[in-house]
């Protein structure tokens, strides 16, 4: 039977129309949970650890849950996570902060590198997995708050299985999907996952839609030995929305969003339009060599063919109903990925001491192209009290940049265990990124290349009194080369200077209360040097800010609390600064935030649950503090509800409501300019079936 799952083969989702994947299994990348509450990630380490014995803050959110949240995107899934802030991404793309360090590329999918600005999709998906500080050990460059890794489903050869859901929104927003599981023997599966969704919301003008398919096949061709193929077609078109301006105000002063305008467009209707198609495919081969010695290795190409067009505010309302500059520009972009890793795990006593030692090597090649053409307005100015949209062109070439990235790291960790209560994890990684590219706007063409070659530490120490209850403190790593997220911010100034550095101390302590019951404690240092970010006045270009400092503390509780009753949520207190100078502040970092979501399910024979969520974060600013004019975006707090109600074993439904008290708030930022208005009060209708 093929019930020992890799991360191409794994068990179905573990949630009430599905079957348990049974605790006999053996789960790899996918992971064990019981409810909310997950039990172990090969992710955090690359080898199949309990979350207990992993020396580092680690949030997992399980099927079950994004299920019962009704979550559809990344965003909604890292709103309830303390410790991170979605970022706007300037209205077409995933962008989060984690730990006050903001990215657009610290996203993987079963633990490789997916890099590309984009919305990732969640049909298809297992679980998240949010793991906080510098991660350079396991993923290389970059990760310097932390990472974001989504697992995917995969094909069993336990059962047959046939589920779809539907679900429409107060907005009007709908979707629907199937996932179609089918053993083809005992050691052979072939599952099938697939989306359609119209996209609408409260904000003028906006609309869209996405879908996407993902065939995947798995088979176990000997014994110990796994192959599994996977490809995704991803089609995804919507407007670019940036959100509203903030409201000038005469110093002194701290500029606010601009207020009565939450459902205002602030671009050019038939203009901002924002699509990326995407193919992806993902190989893994996962085999035992010996006893105690295994071995896996995964290759990923992707094909992403993007383009945005953003009219968007370009300074702040001279009053409510004043006016406000606008500007714009449109931005195709290609990227190819081919990814490949390998790994192997070996479980070794040396001297009466185990450890479980992990080599690994990575090489991948990136080629991407972009070009940008600035728009010429009929008017660059709106005016609120008569607003007449102007009409656009964009005739200039800004920019036209081809480059070639080859990066390769070999790398290598040791889990020793000093008998049952003394647990040691080491490890070094060595990366060698190579970037290479022309930019073709200057006259001759400008070359550009750089090569850097880092060293990235780990290390951790376990200490557990008891079996279920661990303490641990923590140093690492990680670096970005100058070229940034995307390989477009290298300039003649910027290429021989050295990569920004990320070291992280975390001291901690994690406790499994009960089975399926589990609590978190940390409190960490992340120092940033060499540190750049986006001109405030001119997002376009970088400035230096020298060394910053986010400290802070986690705490978090997720699992059954007592029959019926599931929690998941915590708190999170964060300082961000530039060190030495506490007036400058750390952009989309609020220093409080608050997230609890709770379900309790009545008599079971009844088949009815509720569920109750709130979400708190204190005021932050939009962009870094480097002036009283920066933006600030007030403090909110936001109820959600869920109505849960099983009519049988193989159908469900429920209701989710957003925002509960229709409180209105600002729910994100991508500068001090382009702020996003959150929802008000709307509700989602879902219907599952499953035979």
């Amino acid at each position: 039977m093929l019930t020992t799952a890799i991360a191409a083969l794994s068990a179905p989702a573990a949630h009430a129309l599905e079957a348990d994947a049974g605790d006999d299994q053996t789960i790899l990348v996918v992971g064990k949970s019981q409810g909310y509450q997950a039990v172990d990630s090969v992710t955090a380490t690359k080898t199949d650890t309990p979350l207990i014995d992993v020396p580092q803050s680690v949030t997992v959110v399980t099927r079950e849950q994004l299920d019962d949240q009704a979550h559809h995107s990344i965003g909604d899934v890292l709103r309830y996570i303390p410790g991170t802030t979605i970022g706007q991404g300037e209205g077409n793309r995933d962008q989060i902060t984690l730990r006050g360090q903001n990215t657009t590329a610290d996203f993987f999918l079963d633990g490789v590198r997916d890099d590309v600005q984009y919305y990732r999709n969640l049909y298809n998906i297992e679980r998240v997995e949010i793991l906080k500080g510098p991660y350079a050990l396991i993923f290389g460059r970059g990760g310097g708050g932390g990472i974001v890794n989504r697992v995917q489903k995969a094909p069993s050869a336990e059962r047959a299985f046939v589920g779809a859901a539907g679900s429409v929104n107060s907005f009007g927003a709908w979707d629907v999907s199937a996932d179609i599981n089918a053993p083809l023997s005992s050691n052979a599966a072939f599952r099938i996952n697939g989306f359609y969704e119209e996209l609408d919301n409260h904000r003028d003008y906006f609309d869209g839609k996405r879908y996407a398919v993902n065939p995947y096949a798995g088979v176990e061709f000997a014994p110990g030995w796994k192959a599994g193929l996977s490809y995704e077609y991803v089609k995804d078109d919507r407007v670019t929305d940036r959100g509203i301006p903030a409201l000038a105000c005469a110093q002194p002063c701290t500029p606010g969003p601009l207020p009565g305008h939450r459902d205002t467009f602030f671009g050019v209707p038939g203009v901002n339009r924002t699509g990326i198609e995407a193919h992806i495919v993902k190989a893994r081969l996962d085999g035992e060599l010996a006893d105690n010695l295994q071995w896996s290795s995964t290759l990923l190409y992707g094909d992403y063919d993007k383009f945005y067009t953003n009219i968007y505010a370009n300074g702040a309302a001279t009053a409510p109903d004043g006016t406000v500059a606008l500007s714009g520009y449109t931005d195709p972009t290609k990227r190819e990925n081919f990814i490949v890793q390998s790994n192997l795990v070996w479980d070794v006593a040396l001297g009466g001491v185990e450890n479980k030692i992990l080599l690994g090597v990575e090489y991948g090649e990136q080629d991407s192209q972009n070009q940008r053409r600035n728009a010429v307005l009929s008017s660059a100015t709106l005016d609120l009290s008569n607003i007449v949209y102007p009409t656009v062109t964009f005739p200039t070439l800004a920019r036209s940049t081809e480059s070639t990235v080859k990066f390769f790291s070999a790398y290598a960790q040791d889990q020793i265990a000093f008998g049952e209560h003394v647990d040691l994890v080491v490890g070094l990684r060595f990366d060698r990124f190579d970037i290479a590219g022309t930019d073709f706007i200057p006259d001759p063409d400008r070359k550009f290349a750089r090569v850097d070659e880092k060293v990235s530490p780990r290390v951790g120490l376990i200490v557990k009194p008891r079996e279920n209850i661990s303490i641990y403190g923590s140093y690492s790593q990680s670096f970005l080369p100058r070229s940034g997220d995307q390989f477009l911010s290298l300039s003649t100034t910027q290429q021989n200077l050295a990569p920004e550095k990320f070291t992280n101390y975390e001291i901690g302590a994690k406790w499994d209360v009960r089975p399926g019951l589990s609590a978190t404690l940390a409190l960490f240092q992340l120092d940033r040097t060499n540190a750049t970010t986006p001109d405030p006045a001119n997002p376009a270009n970088s400035i230096n800010v020298g060394e910053t400092r986010t400290k802070g503390i986690e705490v978090g509780l997720v699992g059954e609390i007592m029959p019926g009753w599931q929690v998941s949520g915590g708190y999170s207190y964060q300082d961000a600064k530039l060190r030495g100078n506490d007036f400058v502040r750390l952009g989309q970092t609020p220093r409080h935030q608050l997230a609890l979501w709770n379900r309790y399910d009545f008599d079971r024979r009844v088949g009815v649950g509720v569920g109750v969520g709130v979400i708190h974060q204190s005021g932050q600013f939009a962009a870094i503090r480097t002036s009283a004019t920066t933006t600030r975006l007030p403090s909110f707090t936001r109820f959600d509800a869920a109505l849960f109600f099983e009519a049988s074993e193989q159908v469900q439904f429920q209701l989710n409501v957003e925002n509960l008290f229709d409180t209105g708030y600002f729910a994100d930022a991508h500068n001090n300019n382009n702020i996003s208005p959150g929802a008000p009060l709307n509700a989602r209708f879902t219907a599952r079936v499953k035979f």
